[in-house]
């Protein structure tokens, strides 16, 4: 086992939803189940929805975005992007008047931050010049944020795991900001060929961080990343994630939100290769006052490749805002491709807010399935009642009831320091709420 530390010392040396709203939608490929289709149909003129190469955009809860996902702009030059105003769609959800720092270049303040990797010895862990993590083509830049962080960090933290290894060991990449300072980071991981590996990202302290994140996953590879926001009250956290899965790679992105002022993290995956395969899941808590952000966007361009997303968040207190978007995006080449994406929200008290966009655009009818789902509610007063009627006290019946909510994505992890950790974050949090109850349920 090694471990590097980096000192980065300067870079360059509302009220809550009471009823239950379900949204789902679903196209088999040929051969699959017949439903219907009414909802996939065009839309009327005058709408402000158009097609776009043969297809027509499906959008739920935000409205029609003005262009398709795949003519967005991305560019490593932050001139390429507008300062946001809030009035985007892109940034419509986000409290952008506290960012204003986080959009202009700057170096990282003077002690800002430490980032420790520890790996087995196996691992190559150091750091390496942008233009070299620019030239891979993992990586680039698709809102003015995540073009500023690149552009302000003058090396990139590299973690290449090489071919045909299998860790038994985790890799572990702490980051520790200190004092509120801005802090910009690059960090790419890197798994060979037919590796099998699991990274673990772990962020706290206090901060304005800006930081993106670049996984590349080569053929057959099996590779796990988990970023855990452990932030303190006052944290800011602008982040992008990008993810290239090779052939017949798989690649599980999980996302972990606990702390933080604001935290807005989105996470893109492409496939360079058929047959591959992403799991994209997100667990977060957002209390009094946090706003809590998670974007994914599924680009499948390549045949036969399978992607899952769910994403599950509980908030309480007034002021928690947690928002989730999720774009899927299956190009004309992308047959046989096997698309789904899940969020659930569970509102605790009186003046949280959940806010839950599916997306999906769609240009072959040659697929397995494409489909979403999403659902915010209270608590399910008939569970509660059951739970009470065989003797449970109500404070425990609510934590059994959100335990319950929470385990499948849990389970999912698969990595048992990270399941332990929520588990416990989680009973933390319920030991100081205070519930009120309401009418509804999640679904």
């Amino acid at each position: 086992m090694t471990e590097t530390t980096q000192e980065h010392a300067v870079d360059h040396a509302a009220t809550a939803p009471v009823d239950v709203s379900l949204d789902t939608s679903t196209t088999p490929g040929a051969g699959g189940d017949a439903v219907d289709l009414s909802a996939m149909g065009r839309p009327v003129a005058g709408e402000g929805q158009s097609d776009q190469h043969g297809f027509v955009a499906h959008a739920h809860g935000g409205g029609i975005p003005a262009q398709s996902r795949a003519e967005r702009v991305s560019s490593f030059d932050p001139d390429d992007f507008a300062v946001p105003t809030g009035r985007e769609e892109d940034w419509r959800f986000t409290p952008i008047d506290h960012l204003g720092a986080l959009m202009k270049e700057a170096p990282s303040d003077d002690d800002a931050a430490t980032v420790t990797v520890s790996a087995p010895d196996v691992v190559e862990h150091t750091e390496v010049g942008v233009d070299d993590s620019r030239s891979a083509g993992a990586f680039v830049p698709t809102d003015r944020a995540a073009a500023v962080a690149f552009a302000s960090v003058p090396s990139a933290t590299l973690v290449r795991i090489p071919a045909d290894a299998e860790l038994a060991e985790p890799v572990r990449v702490a980051i520790r900001a200190h004092e509120g300072r801005r802090f910009n980071h690059h960090l790419v991981i890197d798994a060979g060929r037919h590796s099998s590996a699991i990274v673990l990202i772990d962020h706290t302290g206090s901060t304005m961080h800006a930081g993106n994140v670049e996984v590349r996953a080569a053929d057959g590879a099996h590779l796990t990343v988990v970023s855990m926001q452990q932030w303190d009250d006052d944290g800011v956290h602008l982040g992008q994630h990008d993810v290239l899965v090779g052939r017949d790679a798989t690649v599980k992105h999980v996302a972990v939100t606990l702390g933080g002022r604001i935290v807005r993290l989105a996470t893109n995956v492409r496939f360079s290769g058929p047959g591959g395969t992403a799991t994209l899941l997100g667990a977060f808590f957002a209390d009094a006052g946090q706003h809590q952000e998670h974007r994914s966007f599924i680009d499948h361009a390549e045949p036969r490749c399978a992607s899952n997303v769910t994403y599950k968040g509980a908030l309480q207190g007034d002021g928690a805002h947690s928002v989730w978007v999720g774009d899927v995006l299956v190009r004309a080449a992308a047959e046989g491709t096997d698309s789904y994406e899940l969020n659930r929200n569970l509102v605790l008290t009186d003046g949280a807010r959940a806010d839950s966009v599916p997306n999906l655009e769609i240009e072959t009818g040659e697929i397995i399935q494409a489909a979403h789902a999403s659902a915010t509610g209270r608590f399910d007063d008939l569970q509660l009642f059951y739970l009470q009627s065989r003797g449970v006290p109500e404070d425990e019946a609510r934590r059994l009831v959100v335990r319950g909510f929470f385990a499948d994505v849990i389970h999912q992890i698969g990595v048992p320091d990270v399941q332990d950790l929520l588990m416990a974050a989680i009973e933390a949090e319920l030991t100081t709420a205070m519930y009120t109850s309401g009418p509804g349920a999640e679904a």
